[in-house]
């Protein structure tokens, strides 16, 4: 899956990074490197679901896709 993300360096010195796809997805780190470090980790906790939607029994089959 590919993903697009903005860094851009904030007012703090910091680089701030976010995701326009996915709302709300942000973070932020001391350098570039570590601000898409941060951020990836950010996307992969935002798409990860809860686990009540997981239902265990013989009518449901859960998948997973790569992207």
């Amino acid at each position: 899956m590919k993903i697009k993300v903005i860094v851009e360096k904030g007012e703090d010195g910091y680089f701030v990074a976010h995701c326009p796809s996915l709302k709300s997805c942000w973070s932020q780190g001391r350098t570039h490197q570590q601000a898409l470090k941060n951020i990836q980790e950010a996307i992969e906790l935002y798409l990860e679901p809860e686990p009540e939607y997981f239902v265990k029994d013989k009518d449901h089959k859960i998948y997973e896709l790569v992207l």
